[in-house]
């Protein structure tokens, strides 16, 4: 079904992405991942790297990655149950520095540095904002585009006037600008930025391996470069776990999108960074 007005195969990539962004962003999903880092681990000792969830937190979270097929269950005997990553969850994990790379960039420094893992649901929290896929797709294809022709693009089964809200908010996050009411909306520098961490999510998403983010039709393209508009992250929370190092492998892009571009460009590699993030 149809979620947008845009071409089938870019319709299905936003929503693939934003399934992906769903995957992840609930509270914890991420520090549990990043707990399973290593060699498979019984619940116990799963709950021992976790310890800050309370008592009958940890079973449902498992459970929803389980079916999520990001973590896999190994019953081994009656007495011996593991967790651990499946390869598709596994293949995700080097997302996550990508995600440091950029709010290192482009969130404003807050009183105390934060560790890398709050960056990360800092920004994954702006990523799932209700629209927000569809709406920085559109305008990183499109430059600048009007808040009604937004509307007919992204919500075209709703009223026009629905898109203001995700708009406002998106502003208000310092990932699109616009000059003023009445006038176009563009992307950020941040949300500009955004495009290795898209472009990698459709990757993922569609069974492609990760280096193949430069070679998306629209977030593989050269990045521009808007008025940085810096944005306050959240307040401090528990220490993470370790970033693991990022992994790629060499394929030929498969996506198909023959709309808007007729070439694709290369973007600069992200670099690996350690929990904690990068010193200032």
């Amino acid at each position: 079904m149809a979620i947008t007005a845009l071409p089938p195969d870019t319709d299905t990539d936003i929503a693939r992405v934003t399934e992906a962004l769903a995957m992840i962003t609930p509270r914890w999903n991420v520090r549990i991942m990043l707990a399973l880092s290593g060699p498979p681990l019984r619940y116990s000792e799963l709950a021992a790297k976790v310890s800050w969830l309370q008592g009958g937190q940890l079973h449902p979270k498992l459970k929803t990655l389980c079916d999520a097929g990001l973590v896999e269950r190994a019953e081994h005997s009656s007495r011996h149950v593991t967790y651990g990553h499946t390869e598709r969850g596994a293949a995700l994990l080097p997302v996550l520095p990508m995600i440091v790379t950029w709010a290192e960039e482009h969130l404003e420094t807050a009183d105390h540095p934060l560790p890398a893992i709050e960056q990360i649901e800092d920004s994954l929290t702006l990523l799932t904002r209700r629209h927000a896929a569809a709406i920085l797709w559109v305008l990183k294809s499109r430059q600048e585009v009007s808040g009604r022709a937004l509307a007919r693009i992204v919500m075209p089964k709703s009223d026009w006037t629905n898109v203001y809200p995700p708009l406002r908010q998106l502003v208000a996050d310092g990932l699109v600008d616009t000059d003023g009411i009445g006038r176009p909306y563009r992307l950020s520098a941040a949300g500009d930025g955004l495009g290795p961490v898209l472009g990698t999510l459709s990757a993922w998403s569609a069974g492609q391996p990760l280096n193949q983010a430069a070679h998306h039709p629209v977030w593989g393209q050269p990045q521009a470069k808007p008025a940085p508009r810096p944005w306050v992250s959240s307040q401090s929370r528990p220490a993470p776990a370790a970033l693991p190092p990022a992994r790629t492998r060499e394929a030929t892009p498969t996506w198909h999108n023959r709309d808007l571009f007729s070439h694709a460009t290369n973007v600069r590699p992200m670099a690996a960074i350690q929990a904690g993030g990068p010193r200032r």
